[in-house]
């Protein structure tokens, strides 16, 4: 067991965390592929050679490194003698080597989030401070807690509730952070959600043995020999093996995710049509908004086609420890554009994602958020897209409208109407007949004969 020491040591004072601006640099996730090697992170007096000690044989030194090129997120990585504390929200570099980052002002700010691109989103990240110290500086607060493994601080956010999010933004970036550590790794969320903690408690468990610190209301000061703050995304639902630091793929997290969930299912075979066996089929259905108006005649569509379907509404859904299994006892799941389609992560692989794009010029959008991920995932994707006589926009606009004729020009008003009309505004109420034939392809390709 890794061994955590409490002392007994009064903690000095500890300085406010200072304010400054995002740094807000560069464009795209190329600029993660700094993130693969530690000697790729910005070093500012010198070449990183990987010592933590001074030629001259001196007590050894602490590095700190950081990276703010990426659009998506900025994170610091330190090595050494590093005291964090969380209720200042600062963190102390000790003895910082002559090759670490040395920011103009003496202190690194970073707002630990993935979604550095949006400005709002992140006014509501609460701001982690870095100051590294030199010999002489005014003495760092000494340990109350001493931690033999590593720790990764990171923000839980803006409380979303919405899973496409969860995952995307938070479950995902983690992963590709702690995951190289085994367990051996000390959480510490800022902007400390107990809503997201208990709704993934079974992912943080397998992350980390140990429970997830409350950063900002810890007053100890933690002493840890490396830290990371911030966590590493590549983008929603996208993990590229050629920019993490360990090579891991979105099948290594689905697998991940399987274990974690306890899953059965890693991969789905094709069901023999004359043994009577039958694929089954998981439909994700919504309430309120993309919701399918006609969903009775839909789940029968799909059985007559050959399909045992099972109906999954938002009480099912929310439960995701339950949902999990459901989705992973299935080849296919099936569901208007919306965050309940995310739960395709617990498919087993091989098996089939179908996305129905509700109406708007939307192709794009959803292919992006969920069409583009899949092959990745080990899956299979196809799309059915909604025509002008299949939204209920129909009943609202007349057909010279530019909600039909130039649905491009009411995106381009801005997002706030795009989903105000496109995705809060409709619902859809899908063609048997087109529904049909999809269903009818998919089948074929799920079972042999």
């Amino acid at each position: 067991m890794p061994n955590t020491t409490v002392s007994s040591d009064s903690v000095a004072e500890v300085p406010p965390s200072s304010a400054s601006g995002d740094k807000i640099a560069g464009d795209g996730v190329d600029a993660i592929k700094d993130l693969k090697k530690e000697t790729d992170f910005l070093a500012m007096n010198g070449e990183i050679d990987g010592s933590l000690q001074n030629s001259d044989m001196a007590a050894p030194r602490s590095k700190l490194m950081c990276n703010f090129s990426s659009r998506h997120m900025d994170i610091c990585a330190m090595d050494g003698d590093i005291r964090v504390h969380g209720k200042s929200a600062t963190v102390y570099v000790v003895s910082a080597s002559n090759d670490s980052y040395w920011p103009e002002n003496g202190t690194v700010t970073v707002r630990p989030f993935t979604r550095k691109y949006e400005i709002s989103t992140m006014e509501m990240v609460r701001e982690v401070t870095i100051r590294p110290t030199t010999t002489g500086d005014t003495a760092p607060p000494r340990c109350m807690v001493t931690h033999d493994v590593p720790a990764v601080v990171f923000s839980t956010g803006p409380d979303r509730g919405n899973f496409f999010h969860g995952m995307g933004d938070l479950v995902i970036p983690l992963y590709n952070t702690a995951r190289e550590y085994d367990g051996h790794v000390q959480l510490m969320a800022t902007d400390y959600n107990p809503g997201f903690i208990s709704h993934y408690q079974h992912v943080l468990a397998a992350l980390s043995v140990y429970p997830v610190i409350d950063f900002d209301a810890d007053e100890a000061v933690h002493c840890f020999p490396s830290v990371r703050v911030g966590i590493e995304t590549h983008g929603e639902l996208q993990i590229d093996p050629a920019l993490s630091k360990k090579g891991y793929t979105m099948m290594d997290f689905r697998d991940f995710l399987r274990s974690a969930y306890s899953l059965k299912n890693a991969w789905t075979s094709p069901a023999i049509r004359s043994s009577g066996k039958r694929p089954r089929l998981v439909m994700v259905l919504r309430e309120h908004s993309r919701a399918i108006t006609n969903e009775a005649e839909t789940i029968a569509t799909a059985t007559e086609v050959g399909f045992d379907v099972v109906a999954a509404g938002p009480e099912m859904v929310h439960d995701i420890a339950r949902f999990a299994e459901v989705v992973n006892s299935c080849d296919v799941i099936v569901g208007v554009h919306g965050a309940g389609l995310t739960n395709m992560l617990f498919l087993p692989h091989n098996g089939t994602v179908m996305q129905i794009i509700p109406w708007g010029g939307l192709k794009f959008i959803c292919w992006h958020e969920f069409g583009r991920p899949v092959p990745d995932m080990g899956l299979r994707y196809v799309e059915y897209e909604v025509d002008p006589d299949e939204t209920t926009l129909k009943d609202v606009y007349p057909r010279d409208h530019p909600v039909f004729t130039d649905p491009i020009s009411i995106q381009h008003q801005g997002f706030s109407t795009l989903f105000s009309i496109f995705l809060d505004g409709q619902n859809v109420t899908l063609n048997m007949d087109r529904f049909r034939g999809v269903m009818q392809q998919i089948y074929q390709s799920v079972t042999i004969t």
